[in-house]
């Protein structure tokens, strides 16, 4: 596994939420619902999100949380790298403390390649472009039946 779990919780709630239209306001327990995953760890990943600034987030009875910016904005590098850190562009895949172009492990050569191609990818995928793809059908968020997520209209 690339990304942990946490880091693909984040990514599908994220996605669910570029779905709705722009400012629309979540419950916490109606995108754990939908995705099938704890309410209770979502709302700790939520929150992280919106310590970053990807989602803000809103108390009382209409409470719940939205996107910060708009979804064409945020790619999956930046949720990444909120969950995880800068580990997967930078840290050494066997773990060492000291690993670089000077100093390499016995992978490096293999994987320097592999992760600027796995940075590059999730760069270069905006929520918008996912959230898109879910609502056209051609793709499945979590396990969401067809037709749960609604319908919303997206930009030109």
């Amino acid at each position: 596994m690339i990304i942990s779990r946490t880091s693909q919780y984040a990514i599908q709630a994220l996605i669910y939420i570029a779905t709705q239209p722009h400012g629309a306001v979540m419950l916490n327990r109606t995108i754990a619902e939908k995705l099938g995953v704890s309410p209770t760890y979502l709302a700790k990943v939520l929150q992280n999100l919106c310590k970053s600034n990807l989602l803000c987030s809103f108390r009382g009875k209409q409470g719940g949380f939205c996107l910060q910016e708009r979804a064409e904005k945020i790619n999956l590098l930046q949720i990444v790298l909120v969950i995880e850190g800068s580990g997967l562009k930078d840290e050494c895949v066997l773990g060492f403390k000291v690993c670089s172009d000077k100093t390499p492990c016995l992978m490096h050569t293999q994987w320097a390649p592999i992760r600027k191609e796995i940075v590059k990818i999730l760069q270069s995928q905006s929520l918008e472009l996912l959230a898109a793809e879910v609502l056209s059908g051609k793709y499945q968020l979590s396990d969401l039946p067809a037709g749960a997520l609604g319908k919303r209209k997206l930009h030109a």
